[in-house]
């Protein structure tokens, strides 16, 4: 929404929040998608205070969840590469919690990283030289509208990946999990509705995601040579056959 003077209203995605607020008159409220450190947007979570307000959909802190579910449906597994784009802050996060938790597992780690389509190329040629067994896909925008270039990619060399969002598992890849992103967007749009109907962002608590997604894609596993266990295949909100 734009006034005379330019918008009075922007929701933008994640780090594009700290690009924001960099350039625009303290004037202007914003309503986010995704949150990365709330300190640096908002005075709390209850009390944003300022103009920021959101929802968190925990694009870096579910790392570690996705780690084991990846490691259950590849048990043979010693080495995980770990795919991320720097430009996205909280995939920073997501990197250093599984190469905190791969010991734990008896894994080892590689790391790769991404900033755009030419350079996801340029890594997947990489891990051919590397030969992990597995790839854990870091968050962000860039992955996920890029997400068939990366399911081709690693279909090409036959490496089971595990992503964030269920649109890349039912594009192909191995497997997903993470928030309900679908679910986090909704609940934007009706902060944006409450903004521009009168409420301050100070006044409204920063959301917290409550719905996450553990989603398997069948046929890539049967493509891949892995058999997936009946315990995963409950645990799944979704099997893609």
């Amino acid at each position: 929404m734009a006034g005379a003077h330019g918008p009075l209203l922007l929701c933008p995605h994640a780090d594009g929040v700290r690009l924001v607020r960099a350039r625009i008159h303290a004037g202007t409220e914003i309503a986010k998608g995704r949150r990365q450190n709330h300190r640096r947007f908002v005075s709390s979570l209850n009390r944003p205070g300022g103009n920021v307000t959101g929802v968190n959909i925990f694009s870096g802190e579910t790392a570690t969840k996705r780690l084991d579910l990846l490691r259950e449906l590849v048990p043979h597994a010693s080495k995980i590469a770990i795919l991320i784009n720097t430009d996205f802050g909280a995939s920073l996060r997501f990197r250093d919690d599984v190469e905190a938790a791969a010991p734990l597992l008896g894994l080892t780690t590689e790391r790769l990283s991404a900033n755009d389509d030419r350079e996801i190329e340029r890594a997947f040629n990489k891990l051919v030289g590397a030969r992990p067994d597995a790839l854990l896909v870091g968050p962000g925008p860039l992955f996920d509208s890029q997400r068939n270039l990366v399911v081709a990619l690693a279909a090409k060399i036959a490496i089971p990946t595990g992503h964030e969002t269920r649109a890349t598992a039912l594009a192909g890849g191995l497997m997903s999990y993470g928030a309900n992103v679908g679910d986090g967007y909704r609940q934007a749009g009706i902060y944006t509705g409450r903004v521009l109907n009168g409420e301050k962002p100070a006044n409204l608590p920063v959301l917290q995601s409550t719905k996450f997604e553990f989603l398997i894609n069948l046929k890539t596993a049967k493509a891949l040579g892995l058999t997936v266990p009946d315990k995963l295949l409950a645990l799944a909100d979704e099997v893609i056959e």
